[in-house]
């Protein structure tokens, strides 16, 4: 059985559609990405996903449950970790875990134990009297996270839950992510940070409250982009996106740091006119290598795409 079931689901504010008309499916003990830049409709989608929130048309089936007409049943199954911290900064960490296991219903031989896990897996043992407030950005997600599964939910809801975070804390989240998933916990997460994304089992790009795009991230980057991606490096990185995007031959170009990444018509041709273009207007060229296109390349070329159709 899908662990969630999506039909039509749309929200609505006034003339404002924040999430139009989606569908799709997650499987029992998956990583579900839900993708796409900030203000595309997740949040909102998460939201009456988990019951907060009745959805204007259309409705979804969370753990067997419909969203509009059992949401306090839906609301007993999941756990939830939303975008912004939740928990109490001013009650000490046991306080916070002993607040949200009461909230759930725990027994107190239950919390117990729940209780020694959430302290280990989110490297806390010692640090139970601490004022919740003073820990650092990634122990705070990680005690989140804790309390968000404490009844041992099978569906979890992810909202940009490593959003302010450092890159080794985000690494170390993700790990988490993936032992509730092998333990048979579905999840479902969403983030902007799209090179979190190849952690997922499958995808959904949304944008403008629309799904453009789904699969896994091999499926999306075989079935979206076919034309070579040359990334360059160059001395001026800005001057030179602005020769290279007016170019014939080249179908799309974006910034990655330092580089650039061309996706261009035909490897060999493009190869001799970058170099030709740039060495004429005194910019140097320190390497070109084409590579395997990312799930943002993929997303930006979609975006472009999107763009372009409604132009």
């Amino acid at each position: 059985m899908n662990a969630i079931e999506v039909q039509d689901l749309t929200k609505c504010f006034g003339k404002f559609c924040a999430v139009d008309h989606i569908n799709f499916e997650v499987k029992s003990g998956e990583i579900f990405g839900f993708l796409g830049a900030n203000g595309a409709g997740k949040s909102t989608t998460i939201r009456m996903l988990c019951g907060l929130l009745q959805s204007t048309s259309g409705t979804a089936r969370v753990g067997g449950f419909d969203i509009n007409t059992q949401p306090e049943k839906v609301k007993e199954h999941i756990g939830y970790m939303s975008q912004k911290f939740s928990l109490y900064e001013d009650l000490t960490v046991d306080e916070n875990i002993n607040f949200y296991g009461k909230i759930y219903g725990l027994t107190d031989s239950d919390l117990g134990k729940r209780r020694a896990w959430v302290l280990e897996m989110a490297n806390l043992k010692g640090r139970e009297r601490s004022i919740t407030g003073t820990l650092s950005g990634g122990w705070k997600q990680r005690l989140a996270l804790g309390c968000a599964v404490l009844h041992r939910p099978r569906i979890v809801f992810l909202d940009e839950p490593t959003s302010g975070v450092d890159p080794l804390m985000r690494r170390k989240f993700w790990e988490l992510i993936n032992e509730l998933s092998a333990d048979g916990v579905t999840v479902l997460v969403t983030t902007h940070f799209l090179e979190e994304a190849e952690y997922c089992n499958d995808i959904i790009l949304i944008n403008a409250g629309r799904i453009i795009a789904g699969g896994s991230p091999k499926e999306l980057k075989e079935e979206h982009i076919k034309t070579p991606i040359l990334e360059v490096q160059c001395s001026n990185v800005i001057e030179a996106l602005s020769l290279l995007e007016k170019q014939p031959w080249v179908v799309e170009t974006s910034v990655f740091g330092i580089y650039l990444h061309v996706t261009v018509s035909e490897e060999r041709l493009a190869r001799r006119e970058i170099i030709r273009l740039l060495k004429e207007n005194d910019i140097q060229v320190d390497h070109i290598e084409r590579i395997t296109p990312s799930l943002e390349d993929v997303f930006i070329y979609l975006l472009d795409q999107e763009a372009k159709r409604a132009a």
